[in-house]
């Protein structure tokens, strides 16, 4: 169901975000689209999604209370997890969201922290 996590963080500037987290503080860049999303591998396991704020009123401001969330990717088809998450009491924040080339489902925990569901379209 879930392959692997990810902390996602609002950035205002996505070259410096990139620098502090790959020569500050030493993590490998495993990924980089443009200046709309990094990954790093924060180690065992555990990577870092960077994501631009761009001033969305969905997404906190960087820096600010929920401005960082854990992302979970999923091994299959996100409309399956989303219906069986749901069916054991999950509450779903809207539909899923189509952001090529991703399609995501957002949600929290029991304590309200943010939490999302990614499936990465095959191209």
């Amino acid at each position: 169901m879930l392959r692997t996590g990810i902390a996602t963080v609002y950035v205002s500037d996505m070259n410096q975000a990139v620098q502090f987290y790959t020569e500050t503080l030493g993590f490998s860049l495993t990924r980089r689209v443009g200046n709309e999303w990094a990954e790093v591998d924060a180690g065992g396991g555990f990577g870092i999604g960077l994501h631009p704020h761009g001033g969305s009123k969905h997404v906190p401001p960087p820096g600010a209370r929920g401005s960082i969330s854990i992302g979970f990717e999923v091994d299959e088809p996100l409309d399956a997890v989303v219906e069986r998450l749901q069916s054991r009491g999950v509450k779903f924040h809207g539909p899923i969201l189509n952001d090529d080339p991703v399609r995501l489902a957002f949600f929290g925990d029991p304590d309200g922290n943010a939490l999302y569901l990614c499936e990465t379209k095959h191209q």
